[in-house]
Protein backbone atom coordinates (compact mmCIF):
# COMPACT_ATOMS: atom_id res chain seq x y z
CA UNK A 1 0.00 0.00 0.00
CA UNK A 2 1.25 3.60 -0.53
CA UNK A 3 1.38 6.06 2.13
CA UNK A 4 -1.93 7.94 2.27
CA UNK A 5 0.08 10.51 4.08
CA UNK A 6 1.87 11.70 1.09
CA UNK A 7 -0.04 13.53 -1.64
CA UNK A 8 -1.06 10.83 -3.74
CA UNK A 9 -3.47 10.39 -6.91
CA UNK A 10 -6.50 11.63 -6.27
CA UNK A 11 -9.97 10.30 -4.12
CA UNK A 12 -11.64 8.45 -7.26
CA UNK A 13 -7.95 7.07 -8.91
CA UNK A 14 -6.58 5.96 -5.75
CA UNK A 15 -10.26 3.82 -4.59
CA UNK A 16 -10.73 2.46 -8.43
CA UNK A 17 -7.03 1.33 -8.63
CA UNK A 18 -7.97 -2.46 -8.76
CA UNK A 19 -10.12 -2.70 -11.36
CA UNK A 20 -12.13 -6.09 -12.37
CA UNK A 21 -9.81 -6.40 -15.57
CA UNK A 22 -7.38 -7.63 -13.37
CA UNK A 23 -9.74 -9.01 -10.67
CA UNK A 24 -12.15 -11.00 -10.10
CA UNK A 25 -15.54 -8.98 -8.85
CA UNK A 26 -15.06 -10.32 -5.21
CA UNK A 27 -11.80 -9.85 -5.37
CA UNK A 28 -12.13 -6.12 -6.41
CA UNK A 29 -14.23 -5.25 -3.70
CA UNK A 30 -12.15 -7.01 -0.96
CA UNK A 31 -9.08 -4.94 -2.62
CA UNK A 32 -11.16 -1.72 -2.78
CA UNK A 33 -12.02 -1.51 1.08
CA UNK A 34 -8.38 -2.62 1.81
CA UNK A 35 -7.67 0.76 0.20
CA UNK A 36 -10.41 2.49 1.96
CA UNK A 37 -9.16 0.66 5.08
CA UNK A 38 -5.60 1.89 4.43
CA UNK A 39 -6.92 4.97 4.16
CA UNK A 40 -8.52 5.07 8.00
CA UNK A 41 -5.67 3.35 9.15
CA UNK A 42 -3.70 6.64 7.93
CA UNK A 43 -6.25 9.16 8.77
CA UNK A 44 -6.12 10.46 5.28
CA UNK A 45 -8.64 14.16 5.58
CA UNK A 46 -8.66 13.95 1.75
CA UNK A 47 -10.92 10.94 1.34
CA UNK A 48 -13.51 13.11 4.03
CA UNK A 49 -16.68 12.92 2.32
CA UNK A 50 -15.43 10.35 -0.34
CA UNK A 51 -16.84 7.44 1.99
CA UNK A 52 -17.53 6.79 5.49
CA UNK A 53 -16.90 3.71 7.83
CA UNK A 54 -18.40 2.19 10.63
CA UNK A 55 -17.70 0.05 13.28
CA UNK A 56 -19.85 -2.71 14.14
CA UNK A 57 -18.92 -3.38 17.54
CA UNK A 58 -19.59 0.36 18.89
CA UNK A 59 -22.51 1.35 16.36
CA UNK A 60 -20.75 4.59 15.32
CA UNK A 61 -19.74 5.43 11.79
CA UNK A 62 -16.91 8.55 10.92
CA UNK A 63 -15.09 10.50 8.43
CA UNK A 64 -11.65 8.71 7.62
CA UNK A 65 -9.65 10.91 9.29
CA UNK A 66 -11.43 10.22 12.58
CA UNK A 67 -8.71 11.14 15.51
CA UNK A 68 -10.11 7.90 17.38
CA UNK A 69 -7.90 4.75 17.88
CA UNK A 70 -8.46 3.01 14.54
CA UNK A 71 -10.98 0.01 14.22
CA UNK A 72 -9.81 -3.72 13.47
CA UNK A 73 -10.10 -4.21 10.14
CA UNK A 74 -12.64 -7.16 10.66
CA UNK A 75 -15.02 -4.63 12.70
CA UNK A 76 -15.58 -2.11 9.73
CA UNK A 77 -17.38 -1.65 7.03
CA UNK A 78 -17.62 1.32 4.28
CA UNK A 79 -20.44 3.36 3.08
CA UNK A 80 -21.00 5.77 0.22
CA UNK A 81 -22.96 8.38 2.01
CA UNK A 82 -23.85 9.05 5.85
CA UNK A 83 -27.57 8.72 4.96
CA UNK A 84 -26.51 4.84 4.28
CA UNK A 85 -24.75 4.13 7.52
CA UNK A 86 -27.45 6.10 8.98
CA UNK A 87 -29.85 3.25 7.43
CA UNK A 88 -27.75 0.47 8.47
CA UNK A 89 -28.50 1.82 12.30
CA UNK A 90 -25.10 3.43 12.90
CA UNK A 91 -24.76 6.91 14.72
CA UNK A 92 -22.79 9.48 14.22
CA UNK A 93 -19.00 10.03 15.91
CA UNK A 94 -19.59 13.00 18.42
CA UNK A 95 -15.76 13.45 18.04
CA UNK A 96 -15.19 13.69 14.19
CA UNK A 97 -18.44 15.15 12.92
CA UNK A 98 -19.06 13.05 9.73
CA UNK A 99 -21.97 14.80 8.96
CA UNK A 100 -19.54 18.49 8.57
CA UNK A 101 -17.20 16.63 5.87
CA UNK A 102 -16.97 18.56 2.51
CA UNK A 103 -19.46 17.29 -0.20
CA UNK A 104 -18.34 14.47 -2.03
CA UNK A 105 -16.97 15.50 -5.45
CA UNK A 106 -18.23 13.08 -7.60
CA UNK A 107 -22.27 14.72 -7.55
CA UNK A 108 -20.92 17.36 -8.67
CA UNK A 109 -18.94 16.14 -11.50
CA UNK A 110 -21.40 13.55 -12.76
CA UNK A 111 -23.70 14.62 -15.54
CA UNK A 112 -26.06 11.20 -15.13
CA UNK A 113 -29.14 11.25 -12.82
CA UNK A 114 -27.20 9.92 -10.09
CA UNK A 115 -25.26 13.18 -9.96
CA UNK A 116 -28.78 14.97 -11.19
CA UNK A 117 -30.32 13.73 -8.12
CA UNK A 118 -27.58 14.12 -5.36
CA UNK A 119 -27.47 18.14 -6.32
CA UNK A 120 -31.12 18.51 -5.83
CA UNK A 121 -31.48 16.30 -2.92
CA UNK A 122 -28.45 18.99 -1.47
CA UNK A 123 -30.97 22.05 -2.65
CA UNK A 124 -33.53 21.20 -0.28
CA UNK A 125 -35.70 19.87 -3.42
CA UNK A 126 -37.29 16.43 -1.62
CA UNK A 127 -37.96 18.20 1.43
CA UNK A 128 -40.25 21.19 -0.63
CA UNK A 129 -41.60 18.69 -3.10
CA UNK A 130 -41.46 15.69 -2.25
CA UNK A 131 -39.45 12.24 -4.10
CA UNK A 132 -42.07 12.91 -6.70
CA UNK A 133 -41.13 16.52 -7.24
CA UNK A 134 -37.73 14.88 -7.59
CA UNK A 135 -38.07 11.93 -9.71
CA UNK A 136 -40.20 14.86 -12.33
CA UNK A 137 -37.40 17.04 -12.08
CA UNK A 138 -35.10 14.53 -13.70
CA UNK A 139 -38.02 12.94 -15.85
CA UNK A 140 -37.86 9.55 -14.52
CA UNK A 141 -40.21 7.43 -12.42
CA UNK A 142 -39.89 8.21 -8.49
CA UNK A 143 -39.08 3.89 -8.53
CA UNK A 144 -36.08 4.15 -11.26
CA UNK A 145 -35.16 6.96 -8.72
CA UNK A 146 -35.11 4.89 -5.79
CA UNK A 147 -33.99 2.11 -7.60
CA UNK A 148 -30.34 4.13 -8.62
CA UNK A 149 -29.55 6.16 -5.72
CA UNK A 150 -29.73 3.39 -3.66
CA UNK A 151 -27.81 1.22 -6.08
CA UNK A 152 -25.07 4.00 -6.12
CA UNK A 153 -25.21 5.73 -2.96
CA UNK A 154 -26.98 3.13 -0.73
CA UNK A 155 -30.01 5.00 0.33
CA UNK A 156 -32.85 6.56 -1.62
CA UNK A 157 -34.16 10.61 -1.52
CA UNK A 158 -36.03 10.04 0.94
CA UNK A 159 -33.02 8.82 3.62
CA UNK A 160 -30.51 11.05 1.61
CA UNK A 161 -32.59 14.41 3.10
CA UNK A 162 -33.29 12.76 6.48
CA UNK A 163 -30.02 12.89 6.86
CA UNK A 164 -29.52 16.54 5.51
CA UNK A 165 -32.38 17.97 7.61
CA UNK A 166 -30.63 16.38 10.80
CA UNK A 167 -27.63 18.01 9.98
CA UNK A 168 -29.02 21.05 9.73
CA UNK A 169 -30.71 20.64 13.24
CA UNK A 170 -27.56 20.11 14.58
CA UNK A 171 -26.08 23.05 13.24
CA UNK A 172 -29.03 25.62 14.67
CA UNK A 173 -28.96 23.33 17.49
CA UNK A 174 -24.89 24.16 18.59
CA UNK A 175 -24.74 27.53 16.79
CA UNK A 176 -27.85 29.33 17.76
CA UNK A 177 -30.10 30.25 20.48
CA UNK A 178 -33.51 29.30 18.88
CA UNK A 179 -35.87 27.09 20.69
CA UNK A 180 -35.70 22.98 19.66
CA UNK A 181 -39.52 23.64 18.50
CA UNK A 182 -38.27 26.38 15.91
CA UNK A 183 -35.68 24.11 14.67
CA UNK A 184 -37.31 21.19 14.22
CA UNK A 185 -39.65 23.15 11.52
CA UNK A 186 -36.64 25.42 10.44
CA UNK A 187 -34.47 22.03 9.72
CA UNK A 188 -37.37 20.66 7.52
CA UNK A 189 -38.95 18.37 9.36
CA UNK A 190 -42.76 17.78 9.38
CA UNK A 191 -43.23 17.30 13.30
CA UNK A 192 -41.51 17.78 16.74
CA UNK A 193 -41.51 14.00 17.16
CA UNK A 194 -40.06 13.30 13.74
CA UNK A 195 -37.03 15.29 14.55
CA UNK A 196 -36.84 14.13 18.23
CA UNK A 197 -36.81 10.46 16.92
CA UNK A 198 -34.29 11.45 13.89
CA UNK A 199 -31.87 13.51 16.37
CA UNK A 200 -31.97 10.27 18.75
CA UNK A 201 -31.07 7.89 15.64
CA UNK A 202 -28.69 9.51 13.95
CA UNK A 203 -26.76 11.29 17.23
CA UNK A 204 -27.80 9.39 19.93
CA UNK A 205 -28.80 11.66 22.18
CA UNK A 206 -31.33 14.63 22.74
CA UNK A 207 -31.86 17.52 21.10
CA UNK A 208 -30.79 19.08 24.47
CA UNK A 209 -28.24 16.75 25.33
CA UNK A 210 -26.92 17.57 21.92
CA UNK A 211 -26.95 21.19 21.85
CA UNK A 212 -25.39 21.28 25.31
CA UNK A 213 -22.45 18.57 23.81
CA UNK A 214 -21.10 21.37 21.48
CA UNK A 215 -17.67 21.93 20.87
CA UNK A 216 -16.01 25.11 22.76
CA UNK A 217 -16.34 27.51 19.73
CA UNK A 218 -19.96 26.76 19.33
CA UNK A 219 -20.61 27.33 22.62
CA UNK A 220 -18.61 30.61 22.87
CA UNK A 221 -20.30 32.13 20.05
CA UNK A 222 -24.07 30.69 21.28
CA UNK A 223 -23.19 32.73 24.36
CA UNK A 224 -23.20 36.07 22.70
CA UNK A 225 -25.49 35.28 19.83
CA UNK A 226 -28.71 36.82 19.51
CA UNK A 227 -31.92 35.87 17.14
CA UNK A 228 -30.70 38.62 14.80
CA UNK A 229 -27.06 37.58 14.75
CA UNK A 230 -27.54 35.09 12.48
CA UNK A 231 -26.07 31.44 11.76
CA UNK A 232 -22.28 31.31 11.84
CA UNK A 233 -20.89 28.27 9.77
CA UNK A 234 -17.99 26.89 8.60
CA UNK A 235 -17.55 25.70 5.25
CA UNK A 236 -15.07 23.09 4.95
CA UNK A 237 -13.68 22.29 1.73
CA UNK A 238 -10.96 19.50 1.11
CA UNK A 239 -7.04 19.91 0.21
CA UNK A 240 -5.59 23.59 -0.79
CA UNK A 241 -7.84 25.98 -1.40
CA UNK A 242 -7.10 29.39 -2.98
CA UNK A 243 -9.33 31.91 -2.18
CA UNK A 244 -7.81 34.85 -3.26
CA UNK A 245 -8.61 34.50 -7.22
CA UNK A 246 -12.24 33.63 -5.95
CA UNK A 247 -12.45 36.55 -4.17
CA UNK A 248 -10.40 38.72 -6.93
CA UNK A 249 -13.27 37.44 -9.49
CA UNK A 250 -15.86 38.47 -7.01
CA UNK A 251 -14.61 41.78 -6.57
CA UNK A 252 -13.89 42.07 -10.14
CA UNK A 253 -18.11 41.24 -11.18
CA UNK A 254 -19.68 42.45 -7.83
CA UNK A 255 -23.45 44.13 -8.87
CA UNK A 256 -23.99 46.92 -6.48
CA UNK A 257 -26.92 46.93 -4.65
CA UNK A 258 -27.01 42.92 -4.51
CA UNK A 259 -23.46 42.29 -3.74
CA UNK A 260 -19.92 43.61 -2.18
CA UNK A 261 -16.42 42.86 -1.56
CA UNK A 262 -14.94 44.74 1.31
CA UNK A 263 -11.75 44.57 2.90
CA UNK A 264 -7.93 43.95 1.98
CA UNK A 265 -6.48 41.35 0.27
CA UNK A 266 -6.30 37.99 2.13
CA UNK A 267 -9.01 39.52 4.48
CA UNK A 268 -11.76 40.61 2.41
CA UNK A 269 -15.52 39.72 3.06
CA UNK A 270 -18.01 38.61 0.69
CA UNK A 271 -21.26 39.84 1.05
CA UNK A 272 -24.85 39.08 -1.05
CA UNK A 273 -28.63 38.98 -0.67
CA UNK A 274 -30.05 35.79 -1.86
CA UNK A 275 -33.87 34.61 -3.53
CA UNK A 276 -34.39 31.52 -1.52
CA UNK A 277 -37.64 29.28 -1.73
CA UNK A 278 -38.99 30.57 1.86
CA UNK A 279 -37.55 33.53 1.88
CA UNK A 280 -34.29 36.06 1.39
CA UNK A 281 -31.40 35.81 2.66
CA UNK A 282 -28.14 38.13 3.57
CA UNK A 283 -25.12 35.94 3.46
CA UNK A 284 -21.28 36.46 4.43
CA UNK A 285 -17.92 34.78 3.42
CA UNK A 286 -14.78 35.48 4.85
CA UNK A 287 -11.78 34.91 2.97
CA UNK A 288 -9.20 33.02 5.08
CA UNK A 289 -5.37 34.15 5.24
CA UNK A 290 -2.46 31.57 5.53
CA UNK A 291 -4.03 27.96 6.26
CA UNK A 292 -6.87 28.36 3.90
CA UNK A 293 -4.33 27.86 0.87
CA UNK A 294 -2.60 25.02 2.08
CA UNK A 295 -2.91 21.92 3.74
CA UNK A 296 -5.24 18.93 3.78
CA UNK A 297 -8.06 20.94 4.40
CA UNK A 298 -9.68 23.47 5.89
CA UNK A 299 -13.11 26.18 5.46
CA UNK A 300 -14.45 29.32 5.16
CA UNK A 301 -16.36 31.66 8.09
CA UNK A 302 -19.58 32.03 7.22
CA UNK A 303 -22.75 33.88 8.09
CA UNK A 304 -26.05 33.36 6.97
CA UNK A 305 -29.20 36.16 7.84
CA UNK A 306 -32.11 34.24 6.61
CA UNK A 307 -36.00 35.46 6.77
CA UNK A 308 -36.95 32.10 7.00
CA UNK A 309 -34.66 29.47 8.67
CA UNK A 310 -36.35 26.76 6.25
CA UNK A 311 -33.52 28.08 3.91
CA UNK A 312 -30.48 27.12 5.65
CA UNK A 313 -29.70 24.04 3.88
CA UNK A 314 -30.48 25.74 0.15
CA UNK A 315 -28.61 28.77 1.37
CA UNK A 316 -25.57 26.70 2.19
CA UNK A 317 -25.38 24.52 -1.22
CA UNK A 318 -25.95 27.63 -2.99
CA UNK A 319 -22.73 28.93 -1.55
CA UNK A 320 -20.54 25.75 -1.81
CA UNK A 321 -20.89 25.85 -5.35
CA UNK A 322 -20.31 29.46 -5.54
CA UNK A 323 -17.01 29.08 -3.98
CA UNK A 324 -16.42 25.23 -5.45
CA UNK A 325 -15.94 24.19 -2.00
CA UNK A 326 -16.88 20.13 -2.87
CA UNK A 327 -14.18 19.88 -5.68
CA UNK A 328 -10.98 17.53 -5.44
CA UNK A 329 -8.43 19.48 -6.01
CA UNK A 330 -5.82 16.61 -5.66
CA UNK A 331 -7.89 15.11 -8.99
CA UNK A 332 -7.79 18.18 -10.76
CA UNK A 333 -4.14 19.51 -9.78
CA UNK A 334 -2.91 15.55 -10.69
CA UNK A 335 -4.41 16.02 -13.63
CA UNK A 336 -3.47 19.46 -15.11
CA UNK A 337 -0.26 18.90 -13.41
CA UNK A 338 1.31 16.69 -15.78
CA UNK A 339 0.82 19.07 -18.75
CA UNK A 340 4.23 21.05 -19.18
CA UNK A 341 2.40 23.96 -19.74
CA UNK A 342 0.33 23.76 -16.92
CA UNK A 343 2.53 22.14 -13.96
CA UNK A 344 4.71 25.20 -13.20
CA UNK A 345 1.04 27.09 -12.45
CA UNK A 346 -0.59 24.21 -10.56
CA UNK A 347 2.68 24.20 -8.73
CA UNK A 348 2.11 28.53 -7.82
CA UNK A 349 -1.50 27.48 -6.80
CA UNK A 350 -2.40 24.28 -5.95
CA UNK A 351 -6.38 23.79 -5.17
CA UNK A 352 -7.33 26.70 -7.81
CA UNK A 353 -11.28 26.16 -8.37
CA UNK A 354 -13.55 27.15 -10.87
CA UNK A 355 -16.30 29.33 -9.08
CA UNK A 356 -19.93 28.26 -10.15
CA UNK A 357 -22.93 30.72 -8.79
CA UNK A 358 -25.32 31.46 -6.37
CA UNK A 359 -28.48 31.88 -8.26
CA UNK A 360 -28.14 30.54 -12.16
CA UNK A 361 -30.74 32.58 -13.66
CA UNK A 362 -29.11 35.40 -12.57
CA UNK A 363 -25.95 34.57 -13.39
CA UNK A 364 -27.16 33.67 -17.46
CA UNK A 365 -28.22 37.33 -17.24
CA UNK A 366 -25.24 38.37 -16.28
CA UNK A 367 -22.91 36.55 -18.27
CA UNK A 368 -25.13 37.68 -21.12
CA UNK A 369 -25.53 41.94 -20.56
CA UNK A 370 -22.69 42.46 -18.65
CA UNK A 371 -21.48 44.49 -14.91
CA UNK A 372 -22.99 47.80 -15.89
CA UNK A 373 -26.40 46.89 -17.54
CA UNK A 374 -26.83 44.06 -14.65
CA UNK A 375 -26.65 46.92 -12.24
CA UNK A 376 -29.04 49.11 -13.97
CA UNK A 377 -31.20 46.21 -14.10
CA UNK A 378 -31.27 45.73 -10.60
CA UNK A 379 -31.65 49.24 -9.80
CA UNK A 380 -34.79 49.26 -12.36
CA UNK A 381 -36.49 46.17 -11.84
CA UNK A 382 -34.87 44.47 -8.66
CA UNK A 383 -37.01 44.08 -5.84
CA UNK A 384 -36.01 46.06 -2.31
CA UNK A 385 -34.74 44.49 0.86
CA UNK A 386 -37.59 45.04 3.47
CA UNK A 387 -34.66 45.98 5.45
CA UNK A 388 -31.49 47.27 3.69
CA UNK A 389 -28.22 46.21 5.12
CA UNK A 390 -25.20 48.29 4.43
CA UNK A 391 -24.83 48.67 0.51
CA UNK A 392 -27.19 45.88 0.19
CA UNK A 393 -30.51 46.90 -0.53
CA UNK A 394 -31.77 44.59 -3.29
CA UNK A 395 -32.56 41.18 -5.02
CA UNK A 396 -31.60 40.51 -8.14
CA UNK A 397 -34.70 40.80 -10.67
CA UNK A 398 -36.74 37.83 -10.98
CA UNK A 399 -36.77 36.17 -15.03
CA UNK A 400 -40.57 36.70 -14.81
CA UNK A 401 -40.06 40.30 -14.23
CA UNK A 402 -37.32 41.00 -16.73
CA UNK A 403 -39.26 39.11 -19.27
CA UNK A 404 -41.94 41.31 -19.01
CA UNK A 405 -39.84 44.78 -19.07
CA UNK A 406 -39.97 46.61 -22.73
CA UNK A 407 -36.91 48.41 -21.63
CA UNK A 408 -34.11 48.61 -24.43
CA UNK A 409 -31.46 46.54 -23.73
CA UNK A 410 -33.72 43.76 -21.25
CA UNK A 411 -32.39 40.57 -22.04
CA UNK A 412 -36.40 39.87 -22.53
CA UNK A 413 -35.87 36.63 -24.55
CA UNK A 414 -33.55 34.94 -22.10
CA UNK A 415 -35.41 36.17 -19.26
CA UNK A 416 -38.46 34.56 -20.94
CA UNK A 417 -36.60 31.45 -21.44
CA UNK A 418 -35.68 31.18 -18.09
CA UNK A 419 -38.97 32.32 -16.71
CA UNK A 420 -41.26 29.77 -18.77
CA UNK A 421 -39.26 26.80 -18.52
CA UNK A 422 -37.97 26.93 -22.18
CA UNK A 423 -33.78 26.88 -20.51
CA UNK A 424 -33.24 25.15 -16.81
CA UNK A 425 -30.39 25.76 -15.41
CA UNK A 426 -30.97 24.51 -11.54
CA UNK A 427 -29.03 21.82 -9.77
CA UNK A 428 -30.57 19.07 -11.42
CA UNK A 429 -30.74 20.28 -15.02
CA UNK A 430 -29.46 18.36 -17.66
CA UNK A 431 -26.06 20.40 -19.20
CA UNK A 432 -26.58 19.24 -22.67
CA UNK A 433 -29.79 19.88 -22.93
CA UNK A 434 -29.52 23.26 -21.02
CA UNK A 435 -26.85 23.71 -23.53
CA UNK A 436 -28.92 23.30 -26.53
CA UNK A 437 -31.87 25.38 -25.36
CA UNK A 438 -30.02 28.57 -24.56
CA UNK A 439 -27.89 28.14 -28.03
CA UNK A 440 -31.42 28.70 -29.35
CA UNK A 441 -32.15 31.98 -27.50
CA UNK A 442 -31.58 34.99 -29.44
CA UNK A 443 -28.85 37.03 -28.62
CA UNK A 444 -26.76 34.48 -26.93
CA UNK A 445 -23.45 33.53 -28.87
CA UNK A 446 -21.68 30.17 -27.93
CA UNK A 447 -19.02 32.24 -26.00
CA UNK A 448 -21.52 33.26 -23.31
CA UNK A 449 -23.20 29.68 -23.04
CA UNK A 450 -20.02 28.31 -22.11
CA UNK A 451 -19.86 30.40 -19.38
CA UNK A 452 -23.15 29.70 -18.21
CA UNK A 453 -22.47 26.10 -18.10
CA UNK A 454 -19.28 26.81 -16.51
CA UNK A 455 -20.46 28.76 -13.39
CA UNK A 456 -24.46 28.28 -13.40
CA UNK A 457 -24.12 24.49 -14.30
CA UNK A 458 -20.70 23.52 -12.37
CA UNK A 459 -19.53 21.92 -15.99
CA UNK A 460 -16.12 21.34 -14.84
CA UNK A 461 -14.97 20.82 -18.36
CA UNK A 462 -15.58 23.27 -20.71
CA UNK A 463 -13.58 25.20 -23.07
CA UNK A 464 -14.76 28.04 -25.04
CA UNK A 465 -15.62 28.08 -28.85
CA UNK A 466 -12.58 27.92 -30.75
CA UNK A 467 -9.67 27.64 -28.22
CA UNK A 468 -6.98 25.52 -28.75
CA UNK A 469 -7.66 23.33 -25.68
CA UNK A 470 -5.91 20.02 -25.54
CA UNK A 471 -7.81 16.35 -24.97
CA UNK A 472 -5.26 16.09 -22.17
CA UNK A 473 -6.69 18.57 -20.22
CA UNK A 474 -10.19 17.05 -19.84
CA UNK A 475 -12.32 16.35 -17.56
CA UNK A 476 -11.01 19.60 -16.02
CA UNK A 477 -10.92 21.65 -18.82
CA UNK A 478 -12.43 24.65 -16.93
CA UNK A 479 -10.01 24.43 -14.07
CA UNK A 480 -7.26 24.67 -16.50
CA UNK A 481 -8.49 28.22 -18.35
CA UNK A 482 -8.75 29.33 -14.86
CA UNK A 483 -5.20 28.33 -14.18
CA UNK A 484 -4.07 30.66 -17.71
CA UNK A 485 -6.62 33.57 -16.45
CA UNK A 486 -4.86 33.88 -13.34
CA UNK A 487 -1.42 33.44 -14.80
CA UNK A 488 -2.31 36.56 -17.52
CA UNK A 489 -2.26 34.01 -20.21
CA UNK A 490 -5.80 33.69 -21.12
CA UNK A 491 -8.26 36.76 -21.59
CA UNK A 492 -11.30 36.75 -19.31
CA UNK A 493 -14.29 35.51 -21.27
CA UNK A 494 -17.13 37.75 -19.67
Amino acid sequence: MSDFRQPGPPVWRRLDSVTPQTVQPAEHADAREDVRYEAVRSRDARFDGAFFFAVETTGIYCRPSCPAVTPKRRNVRFFATAAAAQGSGFRACRRCRPDAVPGSADWNVRADVVGRAMRLIGDGVVDREGVAGLAGRLGYSARQVQRQLTAEVGAGPVALARAQRAHTARVLLQTTVLPVTEIAFASGFASVRQFNDTIRAVYAATPSELRAAAPARDRAARRTATPSAGVPLRLAHRGPYQAGPVFDLLQREAVTGVEEVSGETGRRLYRRTLRLPYGTGIVAVQERPGRAGTGSGGWLEARLHLTDLRDLTTSVQRLRRLFDLDADPYAVDERLGADPRLAPLVAARPGLRSPGTADPAELAVRALVGRTEAERLVQRYGKALDAPCGTLTHLFPEPDVLAGAASHGTPGALAAALADGAVRLDPGADRDDAERALLAVPGLDARTVAVVRTRALGDPDVAPPGAAVPDTWRPWRSYALNHLRAAGEWENDR
